[in-house]
């Protein structure tokens, strides 16, 4: 089948099934195209947990632990993720017994984990949080010393918003830490009249020379409603085909063309085609787990 054909099918088969399309901003082209709702994180998490009640099936068109947030906020449907080996190789940094054993370090600190963690490391943390919203999840805490899993990059850029002691883990996005203060400088002098913008999962160095730092959905937003013409954007190029579908008449440039997720590329039409007919793979986290984690998200998602 060709790409129209494909569509056509999806389309009919998401029908068929009371399904919904849920794809992050890093998806394929093609994959935002067949998505009822394309989004970040925090975009997708909410969309998770409000679904229609019409709605029966999640086709999770992302990496691992999103498909487990799906699954975690939404347990009555079944989630199904096309490409099951997608995985996030930051959310593999940090394990629940490592975290339980920080927890033994640091018995004073609130551990937030960043969304891009298992359902396991979910289960161990007090909140979540995405790069949209780390800083004010952070400052919504009592505890004055926060100990911060996996991301050291995101953890060192919550730093600069607060005084509360940030405990960072050793973990990082292996996409956005590619980027270095060099990338910049030679984006600026490709581009002069561009404004720079960066994701918080990029090293500090980074962060320090861009104009701006946004979750990708901001990314979207700033573009879209900003005054300038040209933007640089410092994140996984995927997301360069929303922005050019949402803002055509702002010119976009990739910070880094090296910034491609191979995870997030494993979904294409084929294989969303295949989850549909053959509702597989399923994604389920057990309860006992899933109870835990659903506080720990559910916590962020209060926070207004």
């Amino acid at each position: 089948m060709d790409e129209d054909q494909l569509k056509e099918k999806i389309q009919a088969l998401k029908s068929e099934h009371h399904a919904i399309i849920l794809a992050h901003n890093y998806q394929k082209g093609p994959v935002q195209d067949v998505a009822d709702i394309v989004g970040d994180s925090l975009e997708l998490a909410r969309a998770a947990a409000e679904t229609s009640v019409d709605a029966e099936v999640i086709v999770f068109c992302g990496v691992d632990f999103m498909a487990e947030t799906s699954a975690i906020l939404s347990p009555e449907k079944k989630v199904i993720l096309p490409a099951g080996d997608a995985c996030c190789p930051m959310a593999e940094m940090v394990t629940a017994d490592e975290v339980r054993s920080a927890r033994e370090r640091y018995p004073d600190a609130a551990v937030v984990c960043y969304v891009n963690t298992t359902a396991e490391v979910k289960a161990e943390s007090d909140i979540c949080c995405t790069s949209a919203n780390a800083v004010k999840v952070v400052k919504s805490l009592a505890n004055e010393r926060v100990l911060f899993v996996p991301d050291r990059n995101l953890a060192a850029y919550v730093a600069r918003f607060t005084k509360k002691q940030i405990i960072p883990w050793e973990g990082f996005c292996i996409v956005h830490d590619l980027i270095t203060p060099d990338d910049v400088v030679r984006a600026r002098l490709l581009h002069p009249d561009a404004e720079v913008m960066v994701h918080p999962e990029c090293r500090p160095g980074v962060i320090d020379l861009a104009d701006g730092v946004y979750s990708t959905s901001g990314m979207i937003g700033r573009v879209c409603n900003g005054d300038k013409t040209e933007y640089i954007i410092g994140t996984e190029t995927g997301i360069l085909y929303r922005l050019n579908r949402e803002c055509p008449e702002k010119t976009c440039y990739p910070l880094s063309p090296r910034a491609i997720c191979v995870n997030m590329k494993k979904t294409g039409l084929p294989e969303v085609l295949r989850a549909l007919e053959t509702l597989s793979p399923v994604i389920t986290v057990p309860e006992e787990i899933a109870g835990r984690a659903r506080k720990a998200i559910g916590r962020m998602l209060d926070v207004p």
